[in-house]
């Protein structure tokens, strides 16, 4: 293991912390309206919030990368503003990654809000509580399980990109070259034995991460009594 780069899986970790971190914030307030309201256009915005589950990450790495160039509106406009290049750069990968995931931390936090009781809900606000503090002091606290299978499964979700991030970030090592990214290169060069070794250390942490949440997900259970 001593011959073994591990700059890309540091750089697939770093990759999946921010995005998780970020995506977090930016989703939650979304799946806490989306389990609240009423409103028509709500099957609409579920559909394009699920969009990268079904699209292929090609279809969308494409369009990430128009979006992106330099000679696009938002692609100038990061450019010339903030002076940041959103294609093969770590930033962009950054932006790729929270689109990409962007469903697998929504729905688990839409389920776990929409699973909660309405009269708690209500409680709340007759108690004078704010949206606000009703989402972090109640309802959040309440929908454990689903928060931390939101976190880690976006978590593993993006460690485990490919297309989107190949298209968008390219292959620049120390910057855009991720795991997935450097096992598709040994194997282009026919290089199996270490593509076996990196495949493997994907593997073992893809089943780390899921074992786990169910392993959370079960004691959770089990101790309010669920299943019972």
């Amino acid at each position: 293991m001593s011959g073994i780069d591990f700059g890309p899986f540091l750089l697939s970790f770093k990759l999946a912390a921010v995005t998780t971190l970020l995506l977090f914030f930016i989703a939650l307030p979304l799946a806490w309206w989306l389990s609240q309201t009423r409103c028509r256009c709500k099957p609409f915005i579920e559909a394009v919030t699920s969009m990268p589950i079904v699209l292929p990450p090609s279809v969308l790495g494409f369009y990430l990368l128009w979006a992106f160039s330099g000679s696009s509106f938002l692609g100038e406009f990061f450019q010339e503003y903030f002076g940041v290049k959103l294609v093969f750069s770590f930033t962009g990968l950054v932006v790729a990654s929270i689109l990409y995931s962007f469903p697998f931390m929504v729905q688990p936090l839409q389920s776990g809000f929409e699973s909660l009781s309405r009269r708690m809900i209500e409680a709340a606000y007759l108690g004078g509580k704010s949206s606000l503090t009703t989402l972090f002091r109640v309802a959040l606290p309440n929908i454990k399980p689903s928060l931390i299978t939101a976190l880690i499964v976006t978590f593993a979700h993006t460690i485990g990109e490919f297309g989107v991030v190949l298209m968008v970030g390219g292959s620049i090592p120390g910057e855009t070259k991720v795991a997935s990214v450097a096992i598709y290169e040994f194997v282009e060069i026919m290089d199996y034995e270490t593509a076996h070794i990196y495949s493997a250390i994907m593997v073992a942490m893809s089943f780390a991460v899921l074992l786990g949440v169910y392993l959370f997900n079960h004691r959770y259970n089990s101790r309010i009594g669920i299943g019972r």
